[in-house]
């Protein structure tokens, strides 16, 4: 089989030695006789695969023992959903910043009240909205942020003030792609399948005094962040192989990586790589503010839709999938996670010289 590089945004690539573990253990995990597929959530051997994924992930992130590690499933639609059916008492303040900032909006003004602390649509999400403190609703319980927006490829590289509030953020596709500080966050969600592993598990840091703030009229149990909490994420039938992956992919982070600061090395090193050309380009530009790009969701487009349409189906043939960026926006996007290898946007950044030679 032909070489690929896959520029997904989610799910996306995997690592492979990651992958190939996961293939000798398909059988049996652990000696277990087992595979995790077929193991009882209740038993003992997945508990001990519960607790060692949280626990490399407590060893990752430095995350003190004040947040809770939670493993649920719905994505983030149902945390847009979730979040503020536990903590919106007063109202939320929301920093617009895409189209997962929007979705959030619709199902907080559902729940309770919003207030749009800063909005960047004016130019097609293409930079992060600067607020002050006095942009902010003083009545509100929490300030809730997309930290990076995969569609637009736009990052916060700092957090936006929140004196005396709560703050909620979703780290879906930048999740332990550099070194984190959870104690500046109050919760903190993560779809699994950018960085951590495959679709159909989300992961959530939650500090556990936040708890105590939760509304009194959660309409189940399974809508409630307590209920994870005291049945330790295992309520319901968790997503047991998934959890098993993510800690799979957490040990490879440690052991095999080095650690979040050395990822994030890799992660700026593969990103300046394809800035440095995109900024040089006469075909091909980025559109993001620079002092917002994101080092791991790249969009560029060439300025003809014709041309970007010629660009994606040839990059599919030589081998980079997944190239076409989002329905709503056009042109193309490189997703660049964690386990994209330096060598794959080496090889992209290639490609494109060699297309617009022949196209400029």
């Amino acid at each position: 089989m032909s070489k690929i590089y896959n520029f997904s945004a989610g799910p996306a690539c995997m690592p492979e030695s990651v992958l190939k573990k996961a293939a000798e253990e398909m059988l049996n995990a652990n000696g277990s006789g087992m595979s995790v597929m077929e193991m009882s959530h209740r038993s003992y051997d997945f508990e001990s695969i519960l607790k060692d994924t949280k626990d490399t992930m407590r060893r990752l992130a430095n995350i003190p023992e004040e947040y809770e590690i939670l493993f649920l499933q719905g994505g983030g639609n149902l945390q847009f959903s979730m979040i503020p059916m536990n903590f919106n008492q007063h109202g939320a303040d929301i920093i617009n910043t895409g189209q997962w900032t929007k979705k959030a909006i619709k199902e907080t003004e559902k729940l309770g009240r919003v207030h749009i602390a800063g909005d960047s649509s004016d130019a097609t999400f293409s930079y992060i909205p600067k607020i002050t403190q006095d942009d902010l609703d003083p009545d509100t319980d929490y300030v809730y942020i997309c930290e990076n927006n995969t569609i637009y490829g736009t990052k916060y590289k700092q957090l936006p003030p929140h004196e005396g509030k709560r703050l909620i953020a979703d780290l879906s596709s930048c999740i332990f792609t550099e070194p984190l500080d959870v104690t500046q966050y109050d919760l903190i969600f993560a779809g699994a399948q950018k960085n951590l592993g495959p679709a159909g598990v989300t992961v959530v840091f939650i500090k556990k005094d936040l708890l105590d703030e939760q509304r009194d009229d959660i309409p189940s149990a399974m809508l409630d962040y307590k209920t994870y909490v005291d049945n330790d994420s295992m309520y319901n039938t968790p997503p047991t192989y998934g959890i098993y992956m993510v800690g799979l992919v957490c040990k490879w982070l440690e052991e095999e990586i080095g650690g979040l600061a050395e990822m994030e090395k890799i992660n700026h090193k593969k990103a300046s790589l394809l800035y440095d050309y995109l900024d040089h380009s006469q075909l091909f530009s980025n559109p993001v503010a620079k002092e917002d790009r994101s080092y791991v969701n790249i969009p560029f487009v060439t300025g003809n839709a014709d041309l970007d349409k010629k660009f994606i189906a040839q990059a599919k043939e030589a081998g980079f999938v997944n190239i076409k960026g989002h329905r709503s926006v056009g042109g193309m996007r490189a997703s660049i996670y964690n386990a994209m290898p330096l060598e794959g946007v080496q090889a992209l950044v290639d490609f494109m010289k060699k297309f617009e030679e022949e196209n400029a």
